[in-house]
Parts: structure tokens; C-alpha cells; sequence
């Protein structure tokens, strides 16, 4: 995967490059968290994600929002080419997010296993305390929807 190694980041883009991100962390892939949300949205894209709370996130481009369930993220599709980038959600905190790693742009084989991860049984208030705690800190360039 793309990764500058003296800075830690990653970048991720979807398929067609209108849209996409620059994931920066200071753990090794192996370390990285893969989680394989059991969602219908999750398990339909295909999805899997990291997130670093020590780390930082930026998207860029043309995505769309979409918000399903308990309705506290946004879920980022491209606009051109529908590919599903990671999500963002907007708290009293600040903005946090996730990548898709499927995104990510070609990668070496080194990232830890999926494991699993099922969240069906949080209400409101325990989703966006996790995700306060787990998302990495996020921004959005100015040029993005």
C-alpha cells in the first residue's frame, strides 16, 4: 500500500480517484485493527476498517453521505463510481472517522487478520462514546461534499 515511511501515511482513494483520503498513523499494518463490521451495509461493500485515535484522517473529493441504522455517521460513497471510502462522524468531541482498507491503495500483505465485530446491540449514546474513543481524528478538505 501506498505509505510514506518517514511520516506514516497511507493514502486510499476509490476505484475511479475522484475521491479519497490520506490516513496517517504511527503503527506498524500489523498492528492495525481490521474490523469486519456484520452489518448489512458492511457485508454488502465488502468493508473492512481501521482506525487509529492516535493517528489523523483527511478525505478529499467528490463522495456523497449516507446515514442508515442509528443515524450517527455518515457512510462516503463516491459520487462517480459508488465505491464505499469510510465513514465520519461529527461529535461535542470533534470529527472522527474510519477507513475502508479495501481502499487503500495497493497493499504488501502485511495487515493483521479481520476479526469480526458486531455492534447491533449499542444504542446511541454507547456508539458514539466508541467511536469517540476508537475513530481516528478526522477532517475533510474544503473541496469535498
Amino acid at each position: 500500500m501506498s505509505r510514506d515511511r518517514e511520516s506514516g501515511q497511507y493514502a486510499g482513494s476509490c476505484h475511479c480517484g475522484a475521491a479519497g483520503y490520506r490516513y496517517t498513523t504511527a503503527l506498524p499494518q500489523q498492528r492495525w485493527s481490521i474490523r469486519a463490521c456484520q452489518c448489512s451495509f458492511c457485508l454488502r461493500h465488502g468493508a473492512l476498517s481501521t482506525s487509529d485515535p492516535d493517528g489523523k484522517l483527511r478525505f478529499s473529493g467528490e463522495y456523497s453521505r449516507y446515514r442508515f441504522g442509528l443515524r450517527t455517521a455518515d457512510f462516503l460513497l463516491c459520487t462517480q463510481c459508488g465505491v464505499y471510502l469510510g465513514a465520519l462522524i461529527d461529535t461535542q468531541k470533534g470529527l472522527f472517522g474510519i477507513v475502508n482498507v479495501r481502499t487503500l491503495e495497493a497493499g504488501d500483505g502485511t495487515l493483521a487478520p479481520d476479526v469480526p465485530a458486531d455492534y447491533a446491540a449499542e444504542n446511541t449514546a454507547v456508539r458514539i462514546a466508541r467511536r469517540e474513543a476508537h475513530w481516528t481524528p478526522a477532517a475533510v478538505a474544503p473541496s469535498a461534499a
